[in-house]
């Protein structure tokens, strides 16, 4: 699922005229208990896997970023849904299966512990292919500069 700001209206998560989050304690603040609960188990494991991520709020989600963007999170009336971008979905396709998710997302029912250990795993697969494509980037600009 790609995210824009018509996506997130669709979804519920950014109201037409929503007031604009600021920070992700306000974020999950605005949830019921048992889902504040497993917000934040979830951002305490991004930030275990990620210890160096700048926390962010993006198209009005919580969002981490390092070398580029990460992982999003977002809290719904009946899931979490997290979204490690399309090559974490394909990394972990098989591990994934057991929920419902698109190509860039996946659902994390409410009513469920939350695969804390696959999310670990999911970031720090997510932190390498960011640095990998910083790697390629560089080097494409450095190949650039000596035949320039």
């Amino acid at each position: 699922m790609e995210i824009t700001k018509s996506s997130l209206k669709r979804s519920g998560i950014m109201k037409a005229n929503s007031v604009a989050i600021n920070n992700i304690d306000e974020y999950i603040a605005g949830f019921p208990e048992q889902t504040r609960k497993l917000l934040e188990q979830l951002r305490a494991t991004i930030k275990k896997a990620a210890p160096e991520a700048e926390e962010i709020i993006s198209y009005q989600m919580p969002a981490y970023k390092y070398h580029g963007m990460l992982v999003y999170f977002a809290g719904y009336k009946n899931h979490i849904g997290f979204y490690p971008t399309g090559s974490g979905i394909q990394q972990f396709k098989r591990e994934l299966s057991v929920y419902k998710g698109s190509k860039g997302a996946v659902q994390f029912p409410l009513d469920k512990a939350l695969p804390l250990q696959l999310v670990s795993k999911m970031v720090a697969f997510r932190i390498k292919d960011n640095l990998e494509k910083e790697a390629i980037k560089a080097k494409k600009k450095n190949v650039s500069k000596v035949s320039n």
